[in-house]
């Protein structure tokens, strides 16, 4: 396949898919963690009504969410990508930092949670992931004798 394709295909997959497991983690947060007696979490305006109500524990599962997200699509976009898999990590790392520093913005949180949401659950998670890619990479890689 075309590297240049390839490529862009990488990014296409790394968003959909760390997109998919973001939403799925967020979908089963309310049964694992059941949010706080009259919190609506299906609306924006009724989680931003409801966020006072929200203890340390409420947030694990969005935390998880963000990390794990951007963990697997860094790791889809940099097994797919043809050249560069750190960059295309670290690419899908700064796109999911871009959506959680929109997230932080349109919903109040505690700043606590901010801070370890922004600093840990991005560009953290997208390099792990392509450090992961890329070690695999070479460990699988047949060496010439």
């Amino acid at each position: 396949m075309n590297p240049i394709l390839r490529n862009i295909l990488a990014v296409v997959a790394g968003v959909v898919v760390g997109s998919a497991v973001n939403m799925s983690i967020i979908m089963v947060s309310s049964a694992v963690i059941p949010p706080p007696a009259g919190v609506d979490t299906t609306t924006s305006e009724g989680l931003s009504a409801g966020m006072h109500l929200f203890e340390p524990k409420h947030f694990l599962m969005p935390f998880m969410a963000h990390a794990l997200g951007t963990f697997v699509g860094a790791l889809v976009a940099a097994f797919v990508a043809a050249t560069h898999k750190m960059k295309f990590a670290l690419g899908i790392g700064v796109f999911f930092l871009a959506g959680g520093i929109a997230s932080v913005w349109m919903l109040p949180s505690p700043v606590w949670f901010a801070f370890v949401d922004l600093t840990i659950a991005y560009l953290p998670m997208a390099y792990l992931a392509g450090l992961y890619a890329t070690r695999w990479r070479r460990s699988t890689a047949v060496l010439p004798a």
